[in-house]
């Protein structure tokens, strides 16, 4: 066999490790690059098929980038604490340290048998003393700050396990591991003042290139809304009983159709009224079912919503004085305005369900809609609402509001979904929270020379059956001496949550081995912001949001120079088993790299991940698909033989390719890449090829397909590495297509019109189209039922 992949992916890659050309040069006066994945969680599974997906994108950038003059950092490393690595050592009687550095190991070599371009020299683990003492000395400077603070809070809660759950453990409502019914119970729980930067997290995304869904995902968890808080009164039918609560409304100009009051579970007003209720046991068990119950599935609008109503109390609608029922219901939360709302089930769906169900009343006061179905939600004229009937929804809300005010009913107010992020878990395999307890100093944190405050060395994880942490029961770590005052004293027994230490491990990169500081204020203004962020949109609300404030607040205190960590963010589509499915090792259905890469080669794995399909859409893995980009290499290989010694003259499809490849590699279009090389590659089969242009062909595949790139650079006579070229430049005269402009519908309107190249395919100017904010924004995540297109004059998006 003339292309023998074994030999020539194991030449390079040794070449490449020996040569150290992936390394960066930190004193380099080249424009920086800072192109990073999201670093993996090294799992006992090892890669499948679907993690290199996003590290191809960023090694074919990497590459790409060094060609064209940059100083490139691409590094990788290991988001290694976590849940499933302790319930992993618990299960099988291992530890958990040396479990974990076993995935690791295995991971970094299934890495480098793909060819990727990263430097090794700065890989990190955030399971390392090393590492995670600076993500407790930052936990230290959000404690001086208030930033970090104590609060009673519910946790998911076994009965049967006695322990904690995270939510990632209960399943439809129930403990993962023996199926008892999860409860709720209150303990003491660290949690970050996320909340303070609620408008900076959301302000700031406008200026970040990142997918729109992303960014309204965020802007959505966020949750800001401008509204007003109304005062209903509470009163029993003697009247004996008087109290006051708040509800947060956006639509203040439907409170004439408010026609009764839902409270949340947990209200500290149930409490109070159920001991005088008639249905005092009815409204009891129904707060026992809602504690099984979590905020996904309370919120869930597919589900059913139920509750109960409160017997012998009314509310009293501030509008018209007039008296409407109180219900508890688990749809609503008590962390969402004061855990409370006013339902006005003519205009609100939610509500309107919940009323329907209960045959409560509902009072149309916005014109518009045909309530008999369903709840009309648009603004309006208003009706039936005394002195406001006639006025526009927008005008009627800010009178509304100011004639509340003056009789001390309500006020304008600002809200957020968004909630103080609970930071402790009640687990063993996490960075310790470097904080003591002290009887008479109170909370104090470890001096700063005291880190790393290490995770002592444990045969047993076992759950303590308080809810407390496995290292509450290791009594020789737990006591200790207080570092203000010298007195007996107790350390912090929870452990922080996976999410902490990859918060800030896009710093680290830039400085791993700083023994003094987290990272130099040279390095990290040389190399900040990162450019290129890749990884999973699964990660859109939790570690990004996560990561962006820990930023803010590190800029806050003069440690970074930039305002945001991440320029750039792109996400890769999921690849899915065949049928559909998502891999999973319980389905058996979990694709390995390492027998394709066997047996077709490095190259032909990594052309066939980013050739399958566009690189943001979710698709199904083909077995068969890897023969072809196989045989694309073989074709190029073959292509060698027949090169000729003199120029062919002007070269105008490879002209055109290059400014092809240029831009979708630029554009992220991976797929569309490679069929403009692979169009090139059957025309030179069919033409001859001169050797400036197979040396122009091979420049471009290089970073697609870079150990066949090496190898046949090198068998044409060259020296040094095709890694050290300069990327192919293309005439632009000869590089012209003909342009045609593209009339783009939705649904039939036109939205937008496009000047692309002529003949290009439905799929090319579908990706092109959809770019465009205009179409976009009518199409977003909504079914494309069918596309109608005509070659050159128009596309149509049927939704």
């Amino acid at each position: 066999m003339r292309y023998d992949h074994q030999k020539i992916d194991k030449k390079w890659q040794d070449f490449w490790q020996e040569s150290g050309l992936f390394s960066t040069d930190e004193k380099s006066d080249k424009a920086k690059f800072y192109c990073l994945d999201m670093f993996p969680y090294p799992s006992g599974v090892g890669l499948h098929v679907g993690h290199p997906r996003g590290y191809t994108a960023t090694d074919i950038i990497s590459r790409y980038k060094r060609m064209n003059g940059y100083e490139v950092l691409h590094p990788m490393g290991w988001d290694a604490f976590g849940l499933p690595a302790e319930n992993y050592a618990i299960k099988n009687q291992v530890d958990v340290k040396k479990a974990t550095q076993k995935n690791i190991d295995n991971f970094r070599e299934q890495i480098k048998r793909l060819g990727l371009s990263y430097d090794w020299s700065r890989e990190l683990s955030t399971t390392d003393p090393e590492y995670y003492k600076w993500t407790q000395w930052i936990f230290i400077q959000l404690f001086k700050k208030g930033l970090a603070y104590q609060s009673m809070l519910p946790i998911n809660w076994c009965p049967s396990c006695k322990t904690g759950l995270a939510n990632e453990e209960v399943i439809n409502g129930e403990c993962e591991r023996c199926s008892t019914k999860v409860e709720k119970k209150k303990i003491r729980q660290w949690v970050l003042k996320i909340t303070k930067y609620a408008d900076r997290l959301l302000d700031d995304l406008e200026s970040l290139d990142w997918p729109e869904k992303i960014k309204e995902m965020q802007r959505n968890w966020i949750g800001k809304s401008q509204g007003a808080e109304i005062v209903f009164s509470i009163k029993n039918e003697k009247e004996s009983f008087n109290e006051k609560i708040k509800v947060f409304t956006t639509r203040a100009d439907t409170l004439f159709g408010a026609t009764f009051i839902v409270l949340s579970p947990e209200h500290k007003l149930i409490d109070k009224i159920k001991e005088e209720a008639s249905n005092r046991d009815e409204i009891e068990r129904y707060l026992k079912e809602s504690q099984s119950k979590s905020d996904l599935e309370r919120t869930d609008l597919t589900k059913e919503k139920s509750g109960v109503g409160v017997k012998g109390f009314f509310a009293i609608n501030p509008a018209d004085n007039s008296k409407i029922p109180i219900w508890v219901a688990d749809y609503v939360l008590a962390s969402y305005g004061h855990g409370a709302v006013m339902s006005v089930p003519a205009h609100d769906q939610r509500d309107y369900e919940f009323a329907k169900r209960y045959n409560l009343p509902i009072k149309e006061v916005v014109s518009g809609g045909e309530i008999s179905k369903e709840a009309y939600i648009g603004e309006g004229e208003l009706l039936d609402s005394n002195d406001f009937s006639g006025m526009s929804s927008q005008e009627a809300r800010g009178e509304m509001v100011d004639h509340l005010e003056k009789r001390g009913l309500a006020q304008k107010a600002t809200s957020y979904k968004l909630r103080d992020w609970i930071f402790s878990r009640q687990r063993y395999w996490g960075e310790p929270i470097p904080v003591i307890h002290c009887d008479n100093c109170g909370v104090v944190p470890l001096n700063e020379e005291d880190l790393p405050l290490k995770l002592p060395e444990v045969d047993n994880y076992q759950p303590t059956g308080t809810g407390e942490s496995p290292l509450a029961a290791i009594e020789e770590w737990v006591e200790t001496k207080c570092p203000k005052c010298n007195a007996k004293a107790k350390r912090e027994t929870n452990t922080m949550p996976q999410w902490a230490g990859s918060c800030w491990y896009y710093l680290r990169f830039i400085d791993p081995r700083n023994q003094e500081k987290l990272i130099s204020s040279e390095k990290e203004k040389k190399f900040m912001p990162v450019d290129l962020y890749v990884g999973g949109a699964e990660h859109a609300v939790l570690h990004l949001l996560y990561a962006r404030f820990w930023h803010k607040f590190l800029y806050d205190i003069g440690l970074v120079s930039t305002k945001e960590p991440f320029a750039k963010l792109r996400n890769q589509g999921l690849i899915l088993a065949q049928g559909g499915q998502k891999m999973s090792k319980s389905k058996g259905n979990v694709v390995s790299p390492d027998e394709l890469v066997k047996e077709y080669g490095a190259d032909a794995f990594r052309l066939y991940e980013i050739f399958i399909g566009p690189f943001e859409d979710a698709v199904e893995w083909n077995p068969r698909g890897i023969v072809g980009t196989r045989r694309f290499l073989e074709k190029v290989y073959d292509l060698e033989l027949s090169v000729k010694k003199d120029d062919s003259g002007e070269d105008k499809l490879l002209h055109q390719t290059i400014k092809k490849v240029t831009e979708d590699i630029e554009r992220f279009k991976f797929n569309t890449a490679i069929s403009s090389l692979m169009i090139l590659v059957n025309h030179y089969k069919k033409e001859g090829i001169s050797r400036d242009s197979f040396e122009a062909l091979l420049k471009m595949l290089s970073p697609f397909a870079p150990h066949t790139a090496e190898e046949l650079w090198q068998k044409i006579g060259n020296k040094e590495s095709i890694m050290l070229c300069d990327w192919p430049k293309f005439n632009k005269s000869l590089a012209e297509e003909d342009q045609v402009k593209i009339i783009v519908q939705v649904d039939g309107r036109l939205r937008e019109t496009i000047e692309v190249a002529s003949d290009l395919s439905q799929e090319e100017v579908k990706n092109i189209a959809l770019e465009k904010e205009n179409v976009f924004k009518r199409v977003g995540d909504k079914e494309i039922k069918k596309i109608v297109f005509i070659k050159n004059k128009l596309i149509n998006f049927v939704l």
